[in-house]
């Protein structure tokens, strides 16, 4: 590492000139006065782009302002509304917690977010980062930051030469609390995170615009995409399979059945889903032969799953034990959908429209034959 880091005041002075000119001042999470911000607005939009790129969260956090437009609001929302309107955004952990974040501050805070570090971490989903840009954006405490916009910029412009394990992120925590300055903290941490965004960028930064770049180590190797460094041992990413059964009643329904809370798509409406050698069967309905539809790969963080859907269609109406029968042409979802359940749906929704068209266009070629014919 870098032992000669830049005086904290220099370093601060070259962030905050250049996040005056070239920063993002628009974002809906930001309020038209630049030194006030919604802290409820922060916490949400913070939770939202963990994992996620702002120009994917802008069109949700909207929405979901909308429908939640206070802490009191998503606290008393039923779950399946809150996992709704985040369906699309993936890590849906992220609005279980907020959900019940939500509830812990009305019920313990009177639907005030808490003001310090440590009570604001008690509350679910949320860490030390997203507590200091809680903290510094909306009630403009000095507070520091280090998500993984300002870890790449500090790892760059240190040289850590070394993989970001639990000393060295200690160690980055206690410099970024030094660079933090008392003045302005909360412009000097949207100017590293809008930094880290769109001029210190993963695979093609642009030093050339970049305000520290004088006082950058990377820079100065000539090397700043080696930083952060990685693990070097490489393994190989776990894969698993899985067969969703598209259950379509005569009406056009699908069968959707609300997963357990815990595990992946936790709360989540989803279709039946069985081993890949399974057969999905339901006692005394009768069954059209199963159709394979192509098999797709769903990226997790730490795993692949493949998926191999099956459609299976009903030849009469049927009441089932557990789960909903979902048209979606005409019903409002029940609840949050995983991204491959959403993806599945647009395509048989595509698939029954053009069958009609293709049925609609053959029955009027017939009437226009028997008419020519007369």
């Amino acid at each position: 590492m870098n032992t000669t880091f830049p005086d904290p005041t220099r370093w601060a002075s070259a962030i905050l000139t250049w996040f005056r000119q070239h920063g993002r001042h628009d974002l809906p999470w930001q309020s038209n006065d630049q030194q006030i911000h919604d802290a409820y607005h922060v916490w949400i939009s913070e939770i939202m782009l963990q994992q996620t790129q702002v120009n994917t969260v802008i069109p949700y956090f909207l929405k979901f302002i909308e429908r939640f437009p206070t802490i009191a609001a998503l606290s008393e929302a039923p779950q399946n509304d809150v996992l709704h309107h985040w369906s699309g955004l993936g890590y849906y952990a992220r609005a279980r917690n907020l959900h019940r974040a939500a509830q812990q501050i009305v019920s313990h805070y009177h639907g005030q977010l808490p003001q310090t570090l440590t009570e604001l971490m008690a509350l679910p989903g949320i860490g030390r980062s997203t507590a200091g840009a809680i903290l510094s954006l909306g009630f403009q405490q000095h507070a520091t930051i280090l998500d993984g916009n300002v870890k790449r910029v500090l790892t760059r412009a240190l040289g850590e030469q070394r993989p970001l394990t639990t000393a060295v992120l200690q160690e980055l925590w206690d410099i970024a609390e030094k660079l933090t300055p008392t003045h302005a903290p909360h412009a000097y941490n949207q100017a590293m995170m809008d930094l880290g965004a769109t001029c210190c960028t993963r695979t093609r930064p642009q030093c050339h615009r970049c305000p520290i770049s004088p006082l950058c180590e990377g820079y100065h190797l000539g090397t700043p995409t080696a930083f952060p460094v990685r693990l070097t041992k490489k393994t190989i990413r776990p894969t698993r399979e899985t067969r969703l059964w598209l259950i379509e009643n005569p009406e056009g329904a699908f069968l959707l059945m609300k997963r357990p809370q815990t595990g992946i798509w936790g709360g989540l409406f989803c279709f039946p889903e069985t081993n890949t050698h399974t057969i999905w069967t339901m006692e005394g309905v009768s069954l059209l032969e199963p159709q394979a539809l192509p098999a797709f790969r769903h990226v997790f963080t730490h795993f692949d799953l493949w998926i191999y859907p099956m459609h299976l269609r009903l030849t009469e109406d049927c009441q089932v034990p557990e789960g909903i029968w979902y048209n979606p042409a005409t019903d409002t979802p029940p609840g949050g959908l995983p991204a491959p359940v959403i993806r599945l749906l647009n395509q048989k929704s595509v698939a029954n429209i053009a069958t009609h068209l293709n049925t609609f266009f053959k029955a009027s070629a017939t009437r226009d034959t028997s008419l020519s014919d007369m």
